[in-house]
């Protein structure tokens, strides 16, 4: 399926996520999955949350830089080797993976991948 995510440019500096993460809880925004990628000097941090337009806009106020990117979320059973088998039937189509992040939780059987392809709509359709 096909979901919003939310990129915020953000300072690599002590004190930065926190604040981020500071207003997201100011205005009841869950988060359901993060992930940074940085650099000495920054970093963009991804996260699905319950509510991206809504957070989008009071991050924008807060002074972020702020970015909605749709993006493949598949479930897939919390097995040895499923995730192997999926990059596999992408990579036959063609589609070019950008970067990815996974998240189960605790006693459950499946786990989410969060994909970043080159063709979302191509991609979603051999899940489906």
């Amino acid at each position: 399926m096909i979901i919003q995510q939310i990129s915020v440019f953000v300072e690599n500096k002590p004190g930065t996520l926190a604040e981020v993460l500071d207003v997201l809880k100011a205005h009841s925004i869950n988060l359901r999955a993060i992930t940074v990628a940085d650099t000495a000097d920054f970093g963009i941090l991804r996260m699905i949350v319950n509510n991206p337009g809504e957070a989008e806009g009071i991050l924008r106020q807060a002074g972020f830089t702020v970015k909605i990117t749709p993006v493949l979320c598949i479930v897939l059973e919390d097995t040895p080797g499923n995730l192997h088998q999926k990059v596999q039937h992408l990579s036959a189509a063609g589609i070019n993976i950008e970067y990815m992040y996974a998240f189960s939780g605790m006693g459950t059987q499946e786990a989410r991948v969060v994909l970043k392809v080159d063709d979302l709509t191509r991609a979603e359709g051999l899940f489906n």
